[in-house]
């Protein structure tokens, strides 16, 4: 999918946001500025968060748990070494709300079984244009991936 600026892609994903159920992970790859936070400020919005979203990767972890569903948003630049297995993030894939991990590369061993992976591209001659694609591993993530938006 393309979107041709930042409102194109936030609204996109408002309208992920009531397919997504307790449990669900979805796993943002992209290089830096390509959308990630953008993206999971739409999400929010659309779980009906009204907080100001932020990046976390200075604390690894912003929890948002006003909404339809709890946000967990996850940035693990900081982690290029290692080092996500022993921060317990099982607990956040396994609860009761959305996990949203930017930088999924560095989840090592704390990669969770089911997950939707959306890749982030920056347009080389257009910085406001941007190309999502998707992957699904698991049962739970393949129907979320069915029932998007995304035709």
């Amino acid at each position: 999918m393309e979107f041709d600026n930042e409102t194109a892609l936030q609204g996109f994903a408002e309208s992920v946001a009531p397919h997504l159920v307790g449990g669900d992970v979805l796993l943002l790859d992209g290089d830096l500025g390509a959308g990630k936070t953008s993206f999971t400020k739409g999400l929010a919005r659309g779980l009906g968060i009204t907080d100001y979203i932020k990046s976390p990767t200075f604390t690894l972890i912003r929890e948002y748990p006003a909404g339809r569903l709890p946000l967990y948003h996850m940035d693990l630049y900081r982690l290029e070494g290692g080092g996500a297995g022993d921060l317990g993030l099982e607990e956040y894939f396994e609860g009761d709300g959305v996990s949203v991990v930017e930088w999924p590369d560095y989840l090592g061993e704390a990669m969770p079984e089911s997950y939707l992976l959306i890749h982030f591209i920056k347009d080389d001659f257009d910085d406001n244009k941007r190309t999502l694609t998707f992957e699904a591993e698991g049962s739970r993530a393949k129907a979320l991936l069915e029932a998007l938006p995304i035709q």
